[in-house]
């Protein structure tokens, strides 16, 4: 995903502002809700296998892996963990808030 802020010499108007916002930049991707959630799924998960595999290391008195190292990235994969976990539990309710609407 992108996040660079292109500046215009021209203030934009509200149609213009719109179109911008709404059409994919050249030379990227279109990214929707579902994959930009499958690829932080996946980013997770590399994290929780990578600490699992320090872990490992570190139990086996690899002398080329630091307790801390092994510490940080268990943090890390523990944080994304808890965001993951924060974001599915929203959509669970955004879901059920739907689901009972009346029609």
């Amino acid at each position: 995903m992108d996040l660079r802020i292109n500046s215009t010499p021209n203030p934009l108007t509200s149609t213009q502002l719109a179109r911008r916002v709404t059409a994919p930049q050249p030379g990227t991707q279109e990214v929707g809700f579902s994959s930009a959630f499958k690829n932080a799924l996946q980013s997770v998960s590399a994290a929780q296998d990578r600490a699992s595999d320090l872990q490992r290391e570190v139990q086996l008195e690899n002398p080329r892996v630091s307790i801390e190292e092994t510490m940080v990235a268990m943090q890390k994969a523990q944080v994304g963990f808890q965001a993951t976990l924060h974001v599915r539990n929203r959509m669970v309710q955004a879901y059920t808030d739907i689901m009972n609407m009346q029609v």
